[in-house]
């Protein structure tokens, strides 16, 4: 099958569980139904000369399964808006996409109101509103200039020409925890083949997935919808995440596979463990950017298999854990994908990593580079920003804007994203090895290393720690000491203590807050002044000395906002 719609109809006669939701359920057979009477009213609504794009701003229940699915019958894109937005960002989101018209509820439109969208109030469907279900009874529904042009019949079926492999389903923002997001293009036809590789995971027609990460995002869409639907598998999906809802959820609805991004297994190791947490159905994890200590806890405790890789929504580049990869490593990626670490500034392939005895790296500078697929990347790209597709496609090959290196026996790893880099006394690191170093301390939920800079020159390091206790300057200064692999110019000077790190929508962490803020937050701030790793607290008189230390070097500047 080469569509995504082709996955659909295959389910139409299908009265297997496909759906739960809180106290519903659907079978696959519903499903296409449901999703045929959306697919006949998109039709009913499109407008000749304007791109076919939905957007939806809804949280994970089945309106937004059934309008990715109406999508696909009626050869349409869904425009997956990202809820977490606010304001002009929104509204220019919605802009950028050409959306014809915008399915939400109550509590989207209370965010859409106000804004400039483009998208007349008419079309704006509220899924929570009598006129909806009404707009869906309908079975005269016409275009724009007065009738069925585009291919809406008046049965309520659907009757445009079957979409190719090559038709746009998907426009997804990236979660932008470095930059603006972008709306990567993912087609029928990928999709298809990445629902097809639902049996590497043990995804068949008996499994029961777990949907909760959200459906704006590549992650929910690929790790788990098109996979559960090309089985016929069984959904169980949650309105939003939830780290205390997680194992409740598996054992009610006897789960089998759960996908996840971000810091999610961190936030689900935050609760408390019980006894008998093991005692569960759950036997295969996928996801991206968890760390390998997290890894590890997540599978003993929870009696799992973790499935870890890299990918990202544009889909140009894999790479996967293989049986003997290094429990820091990425893996490897699948045969015939030629992808290499590339020196962004000379084009060269990197050096391979050295390590000492203890693993540290020895030579990140020449080390670590760009992660590059260097033969045909398959990226769809970016709607509507030339200037994005032409960042990433350089020279004939695809370069990812993530960083990496290699050690001898190919392995890859990751070090972070092109803002991840920091220059401290003249010499060159990421953050993610030093993250990896930081999250072995007792009582880390997550982490954050990032750059501030330095009075003098250069950056220095700063941290910023989510504990599940109070911070103990002299236990982190004796932990740092006791790290074999913790470089010489990597230790923070700073240390911010949060109770709540900033994340994207998708559970990454959002760095630009961070950065942005600096050590002038709400939060308690330590450091190191003489970078000796003795911490003490950083007073408003510290705040003000620094900042003239500053001045007194001519890069005050450097201490505007962000």
């Amino acid at each position: 099958m080469a569509t995504f719609a082709e996955l659909i109809r295959a389910r139409a006669d299908d009265d297997h569980p496909g759906l739960l939701f809180e106290d519903e359920s659907y079978t696959w057979s519903r499903l296409v139904r449901e999703a045929e009477r959306r697919a006949a009213l998109a039709l009913g609504l499109r407008e000749r000369g304007r791109p076919f794009h939905i957007g939806v701003l809804l949280e994970n229940v089945p309106e937004y399964i059934l309008w990715i699915f109406a999508a696909a019958l009626s050869g349409a894109a869904v425009v997956g808006i990202n809820p977490t937005r606010r304001g002009e960002e929104l509204a220019a989101d919605i802009r950028h996409t050409d959306c014809l018209f915008i399915v939400t509820d109550s509590a989207g439109y209370g965010l859409l109101h106000g804004l400039k969208t483009d998208v007349p109030p008419d079309r704006v469907l509220q899924v929570d509103t009598p006129g909806y279900s009404a707009l869906l009874g309908r079975e005269d529904s016409g275009d724009a200039d007065g009738g069925n042009a585009d291919g809406g019949n008046a049965d309520g079926g659907v009757g445009p020409p079957e979409p190719g492999p090559g038709e746009r389903l998907l426009l997804l923002f990236t979660s932008g925890s470095t930059g603006a997001p972008k709306a990567v293009i993912c087609g029928q036809g990928r999709l298809a083949a990445i629902g097809r590789r639902g049996w590497q995971f043990g995804i068949d027609r008996d499994s029961v997935t777990y949907l909760a990460m959200p459906l704006f995002h590549g992650n929910a869409i690929m790790a788990n919808l098109a996979m559960a639907t090309c089985a016929g598998a069984t959904i169980a999906m949650r309105r939003r995440f939830s780290a205390s809802g997680f194992l409740p959820d598996i054992r009610r609805y006897g789960v089998t596979y759960f996908n996840y991004v971000g810091r999610a297994l961190a936030y689900i190791l935050a609760v408390p463990e019980r006894p008998g947490d093991a005692d569960n159905p759950l036997t295969t994890a996928f996801g991206t950017e968890a760390s390998a200590r997290d890894m590890a806890e997540f599978s003993r405790r929870f009696g799992v298999t973790i499935i870890e890789g890299y990918g990202s929504s544009e889909g140009a580049i894999t790479i996967n854990k293989i049986p003997g990869t290094p429990p820091e490593a990425l893996g490897f990626p699948p045969e015939g994908m030629d992808v290499a670490v590339h020196d962004t500034e000379t084009g060269l392939e990197c050096p391979r990593a050295r390590f000492d005895g203890t693993g540290r790296l020895l030579n990140g500078d020449e080390a670590i580079g760009e992660i590059v697929r260097r033969d045909d990347p398959a990226f769809e790209g970016y709607y509507a920003d030339p200037e994005a597709d032409a960042e990433r496609l350089r020279g004939g090959w695809y370069w990812s804007g993530d960083l990496g290196y290699r050690d001898d026996a190919g392995y890859f790893y990751f070090a972070g994203r092109n803002a991840d880099r920091l220059r401290v006394d003249s010499e060159n690191f990421a953050a993610a090895p030093v993250e990896r170093v930081l999250s072995r301390f007792p009582g880390t939920v997550m982490c954050a290393v990032y750059a501030v800079p330095d009075p003098r020159t250069g950056d220095q390091v700063m941290a910023a720690l989510e504990l599940d206790g109070a911070f103990d300057p002299a236990a982190f200064a004796a932990f740092l000491r006791a790290q074999p692999d913790l470089g010489t110019k990597w230790a923070p000077m700073f240390v911010r203590v949060t109770p709540v790190m900033p994340l994207t929508a998708t559970n990454k962490v959002d760095k630009r807050d961070l950065r942005r803020d600096r050590w002038e937050c709400a939060d308690p701030v330590w450091w190191s002044p003489e970078r000796d790793l003795r911490y003490i607290p950083m007073t408003g008189t510290a705040r003000r000395a620094l900042r003239e230390r500053f001045a007194s070097f001519g890069r005050e500047h450097l201490l505007q906002p962000l």
